[in-house]
């Protein structure tokens, strides 16, 4: 009988992560930090010079999260940083692949974000109306990401991210930056949001 495949990975801390079956003492900031500023979000589909990485969105996600929290909880903005932290060992899928793929891509993510959340200090499932305003900071973030770099027009990010509150957005910029820069800016957030808590 052949052994099994292989499910873990060797991360630059030195961890070996298990991603069939993750725990939280495997999980190290710094590797997720540099995972997701080398992960591309839109399959690497943007305008700029420097791909727009995961890092970078979920820094986005979690300012306008914040933006539309009054009186935030630092566990939350956490929270929302962290939301898709289990990219940087399965990298970013788009929407249609996630559907091909099926239920499968979203068990392996659901594990890994149990482990991420408890490494941290937050529950291994969030609150149902947390989880449900990361997705909405999500959605928005998809939608200025999809009208300024990833060349849809209003119309069709209104189709498939809804309609925004056009105040949520104001002031806010996308940064295509080295991934050294996106990971330092990733570190940092998280650093600040553990001070707080």
């Amino acid at each position: 009988m052949p052994p099994p495949p292989r499910a873990w990975q060797r991360m630059l801390s030195g961890r070996r992560l298990d991603l069939l079956d993750p725990t939280p003492v495997d999980i190290e900031i710094e590797d997720i930090a540099h995972g997701l500023a080398f992960v591309a979000r839109w399959n690497g589909q943007t305008r700029g010079d420097w791909p727009y990485s995961v890092a970078e969105h979920s820094l986005l996600v979690e300012e306008i999260f914040t933006r539309a929290t009054p009186r935030p909880d630092p566990r939350w903005q956490l929270a929302a940083l962290l939301h898709d932290a289990p990219e940087y060992v399965i990298g970013d899928m788009i929407s249609p692949v996630k559907a091909a793929v099926g239920p499968s891509y979203g068990e392996l993510d659901d594990r890994l974000s149990a482990a991420i959340h408890i490494r941290f200090g937050l529950p291994a499932r969030l609150p149902a109306a947390i989880k449900k305003r990361i997705k909405s900071a999500d959605k928005l973030s998809a939608w200025l990401e999809a009208t300024q770099i990833a060349g849809f027009t209003e119309a069709e990010a209104n189709r498939f991210f809804g309609r925004i509150d056009p105040a949520l957005l104001e002031g806010l910029s996308l940064h295509l930056r080295p991934p050294r820069e996106a990971r330092t800016a990733y570190l940092a957030r998280h650093a600040a949001l553990l001070a707080k808590m």
